[in-house]
């Protein structure tokens, strides 16, 4: 038994800072997604779902507040997901933490992909520490990364990488990594239960 229809494919934008650049790497990467018709997008702004910062005892536990239910059921629906992501202080913004920490079977059985940018490093020891963290929630990171060094260099002013072409294969490889596993694990999802 296989599931049917286009891939639901949730990109995060893990930064809440005021000044931040997520946005524009997350546009860029959305509209490089969208060419692609067999993926349905959900552009998920945590600096827009205001999720409380106090978590509690158990993730999952019933009575959450209306911003972790609306967010959890974007999340559910979601096949897959692409996080972008900043390197602060070699590591992922709390905002992005307290998201991910949020929920336990929203993540479960799924692929994520990783979008980040920074300084020298472009984000990717923040994307290493989030792997680390959706290993323990039983989901499944993609090799390929999309990376942006000094990132504010890296663009035009109407939010293009300069490098369109390289640029657009990182991307494309992500996405093609990202859309075989979301499919894979769809079907297996549909087949049967993941054991946790």
């Amino acid at each position: 038994m296989t599931a049917t229809g286009p891939l639901n494919i949730a990109i995060i934008v893990g930064s809440t800072r005021h000044g931040r650049f997520g946005p524009t790497v997350a546009r860029w990467f959305a509209g490089e997604a969208r060419r692609r018709p067999d993926l349905a997008l959900d552009v998920v702004d945590l600096a827009e779902a205001v999720l409380p910062e106090v978590l509690p005892a158990e993730a999952g536990a019933p009575g959450a507040p209306v911003p972790v239910r609306e967010l959890g059921v974007r999340l559910a629906r979601a096949d897959a997901f692409v996080v972008v992501t900043p390197e602060y202080n070699r590591s992922f913004p709390a905002s992005l933490k307290t998201a991910i920490d949020w929920f336990v079977d929203e993540w479960r059985a799924k692929p994520v992909g990783f979008v980040s940018y920074g300084g020298a490093s472009g984000g990717l020891r923040a994307v290493e520490h989030l792997r680390q963290v959706f290993a323990e929630l039983h989901a499944i990171t993609v090799r390929d990364t999309v990376s942006f060094p000094s990132c504010r260099d890296k663009f035009d002013d109407h939010g293009r990488p300069i490098d369109a072409a390289g640029c657009g294969a990182a991307a494309e490889s992500l996405i093609d990594q990202l859309a075989w596993w979301a499919r894979t694990l769809r079907d297996a999802r549909a087949e049967r239960p993941y054991a946790a």
